[in-house]
């Protein structure tokens, strides 16, 4: 197998992971400083970036710029939902899955071949 194909995926899975932090992991802290947030949150980041973008420019080779971004939004909704339920304590409700089944959809019209 081309690891074009399979590095990306597995480079996008790490860096949402680092992102969905940077971005929301500061909601358990409500009582910090915006001060102190602002700058750990670009320092996670820093790691989402340099993972996010190798990751894309790898992808182009094999996939089009519309199939690595529905491939990054489906594995941020699902790092996301992992993240929310274990991170933050919050209960999925089934319109959140159907909201989340609905970008993963996204995911069919995407890479579907429509010739």
């Amino acid at each position: 197998m081309n690891w074009a194909y399979v590095a990306p995926i597995g480079m996008l899975l790490v860096s949402n992971v680092f992102m969905t932090f940077a971005w929301y992991g500061q909601l358990k802290f409500p009582g910090t400083p915006l001060w102190i947030v602002i700058p750990v949150s670009w320092g996670i980041a820093f790691f989402e970036y340099c993972l996010a973008i190798p990751a894309t420019r790898i992808g182009a080779t094999v996939y089009s710029a519309a199939q690595l971004k529905t491939m990054q939004e489906i594995i941020t909704v699902s790092i996301f939902a992992v993240f929310s339920v274990f991170y933050l304590g919050d209960t999925l409700r089934w319109n959140h899955v159907m909201a989340f089944a609905c970008v993963a959809a996204a995911g069919f019209f995407a890479f579907h071949k429509w010739d």
